[in-house]
């Protein structure tokens, strides 16, 4: 695989949107990521807010040798290695009402470019084979190697930049899928086209879902005693979360397991109402730019994150109930721990302050999620990467 090394100009330009973005200024390492130059590609990334986008130092391809189909595991070799504080560009491609066995016809049929993601896809379903004891999951870019990463340390993943890849993304409604799926009998596709100035996504006339790309799966992977594990339900170390809130600008923290942390993401979506009750999104190509920094003054035992203007606690159970008392557990836990109150006070502030959400229904594993602001801790301050 070739090496992507930035030229003078890109380091230069870097450090510039770096000191802009109040992003300390990183490492500039090379990697091995594709067969594609990282120049190439990063001459077209734009974000999502309209501005030059953040221009990372590595890029990780969405090509066949870069694709996972399904699963994490200690034992899947990285397809690239990046150091602690680099910034890595991910495109990932999402496979959603496209047919594996006829995959050109699904853009024939609907008006659609064979754009790079678009052929991306081809290939991939020509040459990514499934895991052979049968885990089935979502069709991932990854594992990423981190420099530095070990067991009991926290994997800070800045999310700088996320970019749509086509001009359209994809929601299915089909028979015994997601919450209403006993009551479904046929399946049908929705193409949401978008709108790229009013950031919109629609697939009828007087329908207007406003976009916000976010990674439905974002992983490390779990201890090596646990093997391989499927990529549908989310667990502790991540994976398919479906947090709508983890959108440019926000932070997910991961704990680590094994060594190098193994990061791998994909299920990418344009736009996903809470719970995603019809068991997707609007599924999408989309293009991560993300910070790994390696965390040795960190410690936890399940995933959480943050925004600008919130601490995001996650529950994770098979019944929603109990994924619900998951969420409200960290969060108590995280106020009396981390911000430094009493049980009962958390518990108090949680029950008058903190917003709680199904965060999804539908991956086996259930999520709920407390939304808790940073704003009513009004004798503390709380620094953050893009303030």
């Amino acid at each position: 695989m070739a090496t992507n090394k930035p030229t003078q100009n890109q380091r230069r330009d870097f450090l510039k949107n770096a000191a802009k973005g109040g992003i300390a200024a990183l490492s500039l390492s090379s990697i091995a990521a594709s067969a594609f130059s990282a120049e190439k590609h990063i001459s077209k990334a734009v974000s999502d807010s309209g501005d030059i986008a953040v221009k990372p130092d590595h890029l990780i391809r969405s090509v066949p040798e870069n694709m996972v189909w399904g699963y994490y595991g200690a034992d899947v070799p990285p397809v690239a290695t990046v150091k602690d504080g680099d910034i890595v560009e991910i495109q990932t491609i999402n496979t959603t009402g496209v047919p594996r066995r006829n995959p050109e016809d699904f853009y024939k049929t609907n008006n659609l470019p064979l754009d790079e993601q678009a052929l991306d896809i081809i290939e991939i379903y020509k040459k990514v084979k499934p895991e052979p004891s049968g885990l089935s999951g979502h069709m991932l870019t990854g594992p990423i190697f981190i420099e530095g990463a070990e067991p009991g340390d926290t994997l800070e993943v800045r999310i700088l930049d996320i970019v749509p890849r086509s001009g359209f993304g994809v929601n299915a409604v089909w028979p015994k899928g997601g919450e209403l799926g006993d009551v479904v009998t046929t399946r049908e596709n929705f193409v949401y086209k978008y709108d790229k100035k009013k950031r919109i996504a629609s697939f009828k006339e007087g329908i207007e879902i406003p976009v916000k790309p976010f990674m439905g799966v974002m992983a490390v992977s779990p201890a090596p005693e646990k093997g391989r594990v499927s990529s549908i339900p989310p667990g502790y170390y991540g994976g398919n979360m479906d947090l709508k809130h983890l959108v440019k600008g926000t932070t997910l923290y991961l704990p680590v397991s094994t060594k190098g942390a193994l990061f791998t993401t994909g299920d990418c979506h344009a736009a996903q109402g809470t719970g995603e009750i019809s068991g997707v999104a609007i599924e999408a190509s989309l293009s991560l730019t993300v910070k790994f920094i390696v965390r040795k003054d960190m410690h936890i035992k399940q995933v959480r994150a943050e925004s600008p203007t919130h601490f995001i606690l996650l529950g994770l159970d098979p019944d929603l109930s109990k994924a619900m008392k998951n969420a409200a557990t960290e969060a108590v836990n995280f106020i009396k721990d981390d911000l430094g109150f009493t049980f009962n006070e958390a518990l108090s502030i949680c029950s008058t302050g903190v917003d709680f959400e199904i965060t999804q229904l539908v991956d086996q594993t259930l999520g709920a999620n407390a939304m808790v602001p940073k704003s009513i801790f009004t004798n503390k301050t709380f620094p953050y990467w893009n303030s």
